[in-house]
């Protein structure tokens, strides 16, 4: 594994997964470095959402799920006796591939994680929803809409607006989930450029399908296969001149 150029804001070390009798991550060890943007890229089914969902403890809704090995968040471990899975998940926000708005007003799912939360109230509230919208470019078009359902507006102002309510409880960590795979090729364009803004702020963690896209947006990228972290190092170099044959047969379309 190579050495990412910035401090490590995750970290594993010899991380196993196992759901029941699958043996879904393999002796994974992984440095993720602070505000970069890294893409895991590899065929359906090899782990990777498997390992961005370590990261919030997401893995633990599920039955039979057993975490072995060590998982750190600022050098944290996340898997120890008595951690705070609420504060977890406030600290590392998730968007998942399809925009899921709650059935409630624009400006309500905005500041729903701060007012569940007590982080805000009255005017504050307002002040998060601005900054939030304008954080991911929806304030201009939506401030005179913010009473308006969420189920009413495009897939990308939904997918854009769920951003909005990840980081309006401001997390350190956006973990992204095929963010773009419901989105025309458009609207992926212009997620890709918000993803890309928001990495100067926030370490993100994105799984995609999309070779082109992890080669667009990241500045590393981290290739699974059957359950192995194969590769991980800046994107230039795994896409070009990687160390693993695996990763060239992958990248040059060999397989998957």
């Amino acid at each position: 594994m190579a050495d990412v150029p910035r401090a490590a804001k995750l970290r594993t070390d010899g991380l196993n997964v196992h759901y029941g009798d699958f043996h879904a991550l393999k002796n994974v060890t992984a440095v993720i470095g602070e505000r970069r943007l890294t893409a895991l890229i590899g065929p359906s089914g090899c782990g990777k959402s498997t390992f961005l969902r370590v990261f919030n403890r997401m893995n633990d809704r599920v039955a039979g799920c057993r975490v072995e090995g060590i998982v750190e968040l600022d050098g944290q471990p996340l898997y120890r006796r008595g951690v705070d899975i609420e504060a977890l998940r406030r600290q590392v926000g998730m968007v998942f591939q399809r925009p899921n708005p709650f059935p409630l007003s624009i400006f309500e799912n905005v500041v729903f994680g701060p007012r569940i939360h007590a982080l805000a109230a009255g005017a504050e509230l307002e002040a998060v929803a601005e900054r939030c919208l304008g954080a991911v470019g929806l304030w201009d078009d939506l401030k005179d809409r913010l009473d308006d359902s969420a189920l009413t507006i495009t897939p990308e102002q939904m997918q854009r607006l769920c951003i909005a309510r990840a980081i309006a409880v401001e997390p350190d960590v956006l973990l992204m989930d095929e963010p773009c795979s419901s989105l025309d090729p458009i609207a992926t364009l212009r997620i890709e450029s918000l993803m890309r803004e928001l990495s100067h702020r926030y370490t993100i963690l994105v799984v995609t399908h999309n070779m082109q896209q992890a080669a667009r947006i990241s500045d590393d990228t981290g290739f699974l296969l059957l359950g192995e972290l194969v590769e991980l190092g800046p994107t230039a170099t795994v896409f070009t001149r990687p160390r693993d044959r695996r990763t060239e047969d992958y990248v040059t379309g060999g397989f998957g």
